[in-house]
């Protein structure tokens, strides 16, 4: 199922890297804009809201192992992909991974390793046991996939904001 997973994933890496081409070129202009700083609400109903970026895509800093990491929230990834540096961060020994999974960055194919997060939180929104891969190369920001959005009891896109309900 898991090896389902990353193939699929390799379409959604694939978007992503269009966008970011996009993004980039915006950049020239803004360079402000280059990673926007994550703002997240809390709802009435405990609900978190992660409020669309002036780049036009939802950011979100989220607690994974206790740790902090800013994502990029992607609906089209299959899972939650974790770039070198984050993976290291979180004490991921990149090493010694099996990296047996084929995907595609913006920087091309590459490979990519499972591993398994014991927890993600956004703003509260926690879920256990999560599947992730490590992408190898290619793979800037780390995204926020399917792995912890479909486990959430349910999410919601408005034109402003995404809505989080664990």
């Amino acid at each position: 199922m898991f090896k389902f997973a990353a193939i699929a994933m390799v379409g959604a890496l694939s978007a992503v890297g269009a966008a970011k081409a996009v993004v980039s070129l915006d950049d020239l202009r803004q360079p402000d804009l280059r990673g926007p700083a994550p703002a997240v609400a809390t709802a009435d109903d405990g609900a978190a809201q992660i409020v669309k970026a002036a780049d036009g895509h939802f950011w979100a800093e989220a607690k994974v192992d206790g740790r902090a990491v800013r994502f990029l929230i992607d609906t089209g990834a299959t899972a939650v992909a974790l770039s070198q540096t984050d993976a290291k961060r979180l004490g991921i020994d990149t090493k010694a991974l099996d990296y047996s999974y084929k995907v595609m960055t913006a920087s091309g194919q590459t490979r990519a390793a499972s591993v398994k997060l014991a927890s993600v939180s956004v703003a509260g929104a926690q879920v256990r046991d999560v599947e992730a891969l490590v992408v190898e190369k290619g793979l800037e920001t780390s995204l926020l996939g399917m792995s912890y959005l479909g486990r959430l009891s349910s999410f919601q896109a408005t034109p402003r904001a995404l809505v989080l309900r664990s």
